[in-house]
């Protein structure tokens, strides 16, 4: 399974974040708007993204739930009905609940940067280091360092779990 280490945190100033991240940017910003719907899941997440009428991804992953960075294993798979997709799923499994927001989109390197407007939470920051065949855990949290200190995203700021848990709570 493809594999990543994560982190998450709060924003307090979400336009300075976006222009250091936009100063080690490999690219132009990507804004994407997403609807996201949780479904009960004996072991791991699952969830629907939805990216438009008929553009979506369904997303299985497993990721220790704590602050800081953390190793995350996901499958991904393309949709061209989300709609149909998200009704078979809620008969299947349940909805646990759905997470909309705004996705600022940066690439660095072999990391996303994503800065998030969630409805009903606020602003947050994920980094995402997709790791390379071969490349330890180590060297993938080493970036993720790198680039929080870059950043300047503090370590008191990091939350552990998904969007969804934080509304569940």
């Amino acid at each position: 399974m493809p594999a990543n280490i994560e982190i998450k945190a709060l924003v307090s100033d979400f336009e300075a974040l976006r222009h250091k991240a936009e100063k080690i940017s490999d690219s132009p910003v990507q804004v994407i708007p997403q609807e996201d719907t949780f479904f009960s899941c004996p072991h791991g997440r699952l969830k629907l993204r939805e990216l438009g009428p008929a553009c979506g991804q369904l997303v299985y992953y497993l990721r220790q739930d704590m602050a800081g960075p953390k190793h995350s294993e996901y499958q991904i798979s393309n949709t061209t009905d989300p709609a149909g997709l998200k009704q078979i799923l809620a008969q299947a499994f349940g909805v646990l609940g759905v997470v909309t927001k705004v996705r600022y989109l940066y690439l660095a390197g072999q990391t996303r940067i994503h800065l998030d407007d969630v409805q009903g939470l606020g602003k947050f920051v994920e980094l995402e280091v997709v790791l390379q065949p071969g490349q330890s855990d180590a060297e993938g949290q080493a970036i993720a360092d790198d680039l929080m200190s870059k950043l300047g995203i503090q370590e008191a700021d990091l939350i552990e779990g998904a969007y969804m848990d934080l509304i569940r709570k």
